[in-house]
């Protein structure tokens, strides 16, 4: 069992920036990746990044390459977003998710999911 906390929302005025923190408890030792999804009403929730435990490069939605950087505290259990740069189409809740095995672009193979954190862009 591993359990997933975001924190870190709130209002931004457009480009400014934000981070927000998950914070992942529990069995952390058995997931290999933690990515962020998106989600606004009426659409389904999107991929934004996500990076290993380990080393290797993170990955990024095109939507936010160049303005967003994730990182992670192996030692705090933590990962961060930055998100710089923000535009009124970045609203959104924001989930983080940690993932066992499987295609860390893909929503549907994450297996631990926090409840999210409200951001939202104003113009």
């Amino acid at each position: 069992q591993v359990t997933l906390i975001e924190s870190g929302g709130g209002l931004v005025q457009a480009g400014g920036s934000l981070t927000l923190s998950c914070a992942a408890s529990g069995r952390t030792f058995e997931t290999n990746v933690v990515g962020w999804f998106r989600q606004t009403p009426g659409q389904e929730r999107k991929f934004v990044s996500a990076i290993s435990w380990g080393p290797g490069s993170p990955i990024y939605a095109d939507s936010v390459k160049g303005r967003f950087t994730i990182d992670r505290d192996n030692a705090e259990n933590t990962v961060y977003l930055q998100m710089n740069s923000l535009k009124p189409e970045d609203t959104a809740v924001y989930y983080c998710a940690a993932l066992t095995y499987g295609n860390a672009w893909d929503r549907a193979d994450y297996d631990f999911w926090g409840q999210g954190t409200q951001v939202t862009v104003s113009s």
